[in-house]
């Protein structure tokens, strides 16, 4: 059976390969297709596919937003977007900017916890690449303030920490709707990951199906197979499409290998063929 892996970032947001490495990388898995899903951007997806098309590799371009569903914080992966989108594109430059803003304020959070940070560093040092709190852990870790990218969380960065600022996010539906008007297929990321209580995580499935949500990520690396079983039937119960991924980021998360996750992931390519198939029923 063919397997996939439709949850991956590159050095254009938090993740520390290029994509063309992702490409080489499924390619030597014999994985059949990938999916490029950078944080608020597609800037990277060009890339991955001419390598992808070079080597034989399938590359989805995608992205992985950052929206909000009352306090809390929850992904939208979209899936088949057109990276050359210019509705698209502006609206996650606006997404980038109110990220850029975040991120001087955490600068400044730092300086004032006695660490030298600057903003224009963080800029010279990672380029393009969305910053994201993984960037700001590996710049603490190479300069020898933390002894692992999970302290920075520790001590710093965690939702609670004395370094990390909170940014504006689109609500959950309207990352929905961007998805769906740039004609790609919105995704719920790693619901489990969220934390709610079985009649919330429902709640929210209820409300986001009515917004046009189309998927729901069933096969994650840290799932149990419990967890699995669970949302597989919630996504049938609520009628939506299956997708899964390891969410590779290379050595920002160590332990998460692409395409296999822990060890044991495996997401069947017939993911993929069904949100296909949805995206061509529904292409304009």
């Amino acid at each position: 059976m063919k397997q996939v892996d439709l949850h991956l970032h590159s050095t254009y947001s938090d993740g520390t390969d290029t994509p063309e490495v992702l490409v080489e990388m499924a390619k030597a898995l014999d994985l059949s297709a990938i999916a490029l899903t950078d944080h608020d951007t597609c800037d990277g997806c060009k890339e991955a596919i001419e390598h992808g098309r070079k080597i034989g590799v399938e590359v989805i371009p995608g992205a992985e937003l950052s929206t909000s569903w009352g306090e809390k914080e929850i992904h939208i992966v979209g899936l088949f977007l057109n990276p050359d989108d210019e509705t698209l594109n502006k609206r996650l430059a606006e997404m980038k900017d109110g990220r850029a803003h975040r991120n001087e304020l955490m600068c400044a959070a730092f300086r004032e916890h006695g660490i030298p940070m600057e903003y224009e560093d963080l800029l010279e040092t990672y380029g393009s690449a969305t910053i994201t709190r993984a960037t700001f852990a590996d710049w603490l870790m190479n300069h020898g303030f933390i002894k692992s990218r999970q302290e920075a969380f520790d001590r710093y960065i965690g939702d609670y920490g004395p370094c990390y600022v909170p940014r504006r996010k689109i609500s959950s539906q309207e990352g929905i709707r961007y998805i769906l008007e740039a004609g790609g297929v919105p995704v719920l990321a790693h619901p489990i990951l969220y934390h709610l209580s079985k009649d919330n995580l429902v709640k929210l499935i209820t409300e986001l199906k009515e917004a046009g949500l189309i998927g729901i990520e069933g096969v994650y690396t840290t799932y149990s197979q419990a967890d699995t079983r669970l949302i597989s039937q919630l996504a049938k119960d609520h009628g939506l499409l299956l997708s899964g991924g390891s969410d590779y980021h290379g050595a920002n998360k160590p332990r998460i290998h692409l395409g296999v996750g822990h060890g044991h992931l495996f997401v069947p390519a017939s993911y993929l063929e069904g949100l296909r198939s949805w995206r061509d029923a529904h292409r304009t």
